[in-house]
C-alpha cells in the first residue's frame, strides 16, 4: 500500500456553498410548508439532506500535519495541503504528524564483538513520509519504531569492539561514533521502510562498559595505554641513540671501542626511557 493524494476542494468554497443551498433549503421548505406546495417541501428537505452530508465532508488540517481518509473501510487518499478543505462525504479522517520526532531509546546491556557486556543508548531522529503504511502497514507505527530502533541498536552494537588498542584501523564503538551512526542509520532504514518511516539522524547518547567488568576493562585499558606508549619510547630512543653515535663518530672522529659504544647507548637508553629524571655522573678520569 502506498500514498496517494484524496480528491478534495477549497473548503472555503465548499462552505460557502453549503451555506447558500442551506439557506436556500430553509426557504422553500418554509415556502411550501406555509404555502402548502408538497413540491417546494419536498425539494427543500432534500436539499437540506445534501447540505448536512457534504457538511461532514469538511476537514481542518493543521501545518505539518496529514488526514488520511478511509471510506467504509477502503482507503482512498490522503490531504497533506494545511487549511479548509472539503472531500467525500461519510470519510473517516485520521490525523498523521509529519513533524521530526526523537526518541531515546533505553540504555540497553549487550555484548559487543569481543563479548564484553557493554551499555549504550542512542537518539532516533525520523519523520513519517508514507501515511498510508504508517497506518496500514504496521499496528502502531511509533511503538513500531521505538521497538526496532533497539533491536538495531543491540545488532549494531555486537558487530563492533568497544575499542581496540591492538590495531588502529578496526572500526569501534568509541572511536569511530560517525562511521557507527551512519552504520546504524543505514540499518534502521532497512527496517522501518515498511511503515513509512524516514530516518533523519542516529547518535549514541550513552557507551560504556558494563558496571561488572569497568574496573577491569579500565585496567586493561590502561595497560594497553602504557604499553603502546612504552613501544614509541623505544622507538624513539633506539633512533636518537642511533643518530647520536652515527654524529660522534662522523663529526669528533671518535674511534670508539664495542665496550664504550654499549655504554654510551646503555646511558642515552636509560635517560629517554626512564620515567624519573635521571641525575648525570661526572666522569673526572682515573686517580693515579
Amino acid at each position: 500500500m502506498k500514498e496517494k493524494t484524496a480528491v478534495h476542494v477549497n473548503g472555503y468554497l465548499g462552505l460557502l456553498c453549503a451555506i447558500l443551498v442551506g439557506a436556500a433549503s430553509l426557504w422553500l421548505i418554509f415556502a411550501g410548508f406555509t404555502g402548502s406546495m408538497p413540491v417546494l417541501l419536498t425539494i427543500g428537505i432534500i436539499l437540506l439532506v445534501v447540505v448536512i452530508l457534504f457538511s461532514t465532508a469538511l476537514t481542518i488540517i493543521q501545518p505539518n500535519e496529514a488526514k488520511v481518509l478511509t471510506f467504509f473501510g477502503n482507503y482512498i487518499g490522503t490531504i497533506r495541503d494545511a487549511g479548509l478543505f472539503m472531500t467525500i462525504p461519510f470519510t473517516n479522517k485520521e490525523t498523521v504528524s509529519l513533524r521530526v520526532c526523537n526518541f531515546n531509546s533505553q540504555i540497553l546491556k549487550v555484548n559487543d564483538s569481543k563479548g564484553n557486556p557493554i551499555e549504550i543508548a542512542a537518539v532516533i531522529v525520523y519523520k513519517v513520509v508514507d501515511t498510508a503504511k504508517a497506518l496500514f502497514s504496521v499496528d502502531d507505527y511509533e511503538q513500531f519504531v521505538q521497538i526496532q530502533s533497539e533491536s538495531a541498536v543491540r545488532h549494531v552494537a555486537s558487530e563492533y569492539p568497544y575499542d581496540s588498542f591492538e590495531n588502529q584501523d578496526v572500526i569501534t564503538l568509541r572511536g569511530n561514533p560517525t562511521e557507527v551512526s551512519e552504520r546504524l542509520t543505514a540499518e534502521l532504514q532497512d527496517r522501518l521502510n515498511v511503515a513509512g518511516v524516514k530516518i533523519i539522524e542516529t547518535r549514541l547518547t550513552h557507551l560504556a562498559y558494563a558496571t561488572e567488568i569497568a574496573s577491569a576493562m579500565l585496567q586493561k585499558q590502561q595497560s594497553s595505554a602504557i604499553l603502546s606508549a612504552r613501544k614509541i619510547i623505544v622507538e624513539g630512543a633506539v633512533s636518537i641513540t642511533e643518530e647520536a653515535i652515527n654524529r660522534l663518530n662522523k663529526e669528533a672522529n671518535l674511534n670508539l671501542t664495542d665496550e664504550q659504544r654499549l655504554q654510551i647507548i646503555n646511558n642515552i637508553m636509560v635517560a629517554i626511557i626512564s620515567e624519573r629524571g635521571t641525575q648525570p655522573v661526572i666522569n673526572t678520569g682515573n686517580q693515579g
